[in-house]
């Protein structure tokens, strides 16, 4: 059985708008970390959704229970159904999300598609264990964590998660890169100089390997992976704003 979502991770809506923009969080994350940004984004004019992705804000023992499957259906159903309700829809996440992201873009016919800190490649050179390591490992600890996995603090993710959730994002990221030719959509790719996470190379990867004739990159200086709730986060929404509006006439 699920547990209640943490009150800091539901998801959250403001359809008033002539473009709507689904954003979708990252792994071990929850839609606060996109909310001060989305909330931006409508006072521009645009209708955003920001969902929260199953096994996600509440325990890690539920993240368990779900897949990468669970997580990109999710993704593609909150998808179709914002873009019956919007003459131009757009889709962006972070990190994870960002990866999600790209696969809705590589299957449906979006405005634009920004992923933010997506992972094509991560610094983490032992994702390829996951899998062997998980029936005596079954949890992972982030640095500084706890030394039990606990309930969500207030605008944060998961300090402990599966590790078996480690190889569905592996998966994820495999299918993502491989299938990049598909986009053809307009592609704004954000990441920050000081990601620990993610590559330094995932937004060139991204950029060189769609089929879009308008892409962009923007490079934010001081921001750790989690970008968007930072100092920096105006300058993604005034990119994003930009972008999208030209993407409307393309």
């Amino acid at each position: 059985m699920s547990h209640p979502i943490h009150p800091h991770a539901r998801p959250f809506s403001f359809p008033e708008g002539d473009h709507g923009i689904l954003l979708i969080h990252g792994f071990t994350g929850i839609p606060d970390h996109l909310r001060q940004m989305g909330e931006a984004l409508h006072e521009r004019g645009f209708g955003v959704r920001g969902i929260l992705l199953p096994g996600h804000g509440t325990v890690p023992e539920d993240m368990a229970r779900v897949s990468w499957q669970d997580w990109l259906l999710e993704v593609r159903t909150a998808a179709r159904e914002m873009q019956a309700s919007y003459p131009h829809f757009s889709v962006a996440g972070l990190s994870m999300g960002g990866v999600l992201a790209l696969m809705v873009a590589q299957e449906m016919d979006v405005t634009a598609c920004v992923p933010i800190a997506a992972a094509m490649k991560t610094t983490n050179q032992f994702r390829w264990a996951a899998p062997l390591a998980a029936p005596f490992y079954p949890m992972i600890g982030k640095k500084g964590a706890a030394s039990r996995p606990s309930e969500l603090s207030k605008g944060e993710g998961y300090n402990y998660y599966p590790t078996k959730s480690v190889h569905d994002l592996s998966v994820l990221m495999r299918k993502a890169r491989r299938n990049l030719s598909l986009i053809h959509c307009p592609v704004l790719a954000v990441q920050s100089r000081r990601d620990k996470t993610v590559t330094a190379d995932s937004p060139q990867i991204i950029l060189d390997g769609v089929s879009s004739q308008v892409k962009a990159m923007l490079w934010l200086k001081t921001s750790p992976h989690v970008c968007t709730n930072t100092p920096e986060y105006p300058l993604i929404v005034d990119a994003m704003e930009e972008f999208l509006r030209k993407a409307e006439k393309a």
